[in-house]
């Protein structure tokens, strides 16, 4: 079971409930989105309007993704900013560098 801290904040996740609620509703819409270009496919609509569905789609999961980083650098990372465990800094730092390297493309 998650644990919650005063300010509402749970697990390693570290979303707030009214965050976790938002992302949660937009994660809904997206599998709407997915849901409706197999729809399209399957009744061969017309191929732009099924491509333009999907960038719809990962757009918005784009989106997701940075609410959940923006959240784990406002929290997990600041945290281990501030504490003394040089270990837990290190270890922030890779993890920032492989999703920079997996999702930004800037870093080789």
């Amino acid at each position: 079971m998650a644990k919650h801290d005063d300010n509402g904040v749970t697990g390693r996740n570290m979303l707030k409930s009214d965050e976790k609620k938002k992302v949660l509703n937009r994660i809904k819409r997206i599998n709407g989105q997915v849901e409706a270009v197999g729809r399209m496919i399957d009744d061969e609509e017309y191929c732009v309007d099924v491509l333009m569905q999907i960038s719809a789609a990962t757009g918005a999961l784009a989106k997701v993704g940075q609410i959940v980083l923006e959240n784990h650098l406002k929290t997990c990372v600041m945290e281990a900013m501030k504490n003394n465990d040089d270990a837990d800094r290190d270890q922030k730092l890779e993890e920032l560098i492989k999703l920079f390297r997996k999702y930004a493309g800037v870093i080789d």
